[in-house]
């Protein structure tokens, strides 16, 4: 499986959807609790809409939304809005098997995120 593939967004403008919150899931007792990573730091999300930039006085074309699980905290001035850059940027390629069905798709991460500019 492919993981943790570099990518380059030079080229597309990145906006805040969602605000920033920590990264969470429900546990075997149903609980929520906090993703951590493996040294016990938490983990945070964050919703973006990514555009391609005009290009030679051509429109950008369609965007679209992504989540993007960051790896240390945004701070404060990252919120619904802000034109941002992601620090590190990266995919992974997942698949699960759910109700017999095969699904897959694209996971984000990056190390950090901050104000475009």
């Amino acid at each position: 499986m492919l993981r943790n593939i570099p990518v380059l967004l030079d080229g597309y403008k990145l906006m805040v959807s969602e605000d920033p919150q920590v990264k969470t899931r429900e546990n075997d007792k149903g609980e929520s609790e906090v993703v951590t990573d493996w040294q016990g730091a938490p983990q945070y999300t964050v919703a973006l809409f990514v555009k391609p930039l005009p290009v030679d006085g051509r429109p950008g074309g369609k965007g679209a939304e992504i989540k993007v699980t960051l790896e240390t905290e945004p701070g404060e001035e990252i919120s619904e809005g802000a034109r941002v850059e992601l620090v590190n940027p990266r995919v992974s390629h997942w698949e699960n098997e759910l109700g017999g069905r095969m699904m897959s798709g694209l996971s984000w991460k990056a190390t950090g995120i901050k104000l475009a500019g």
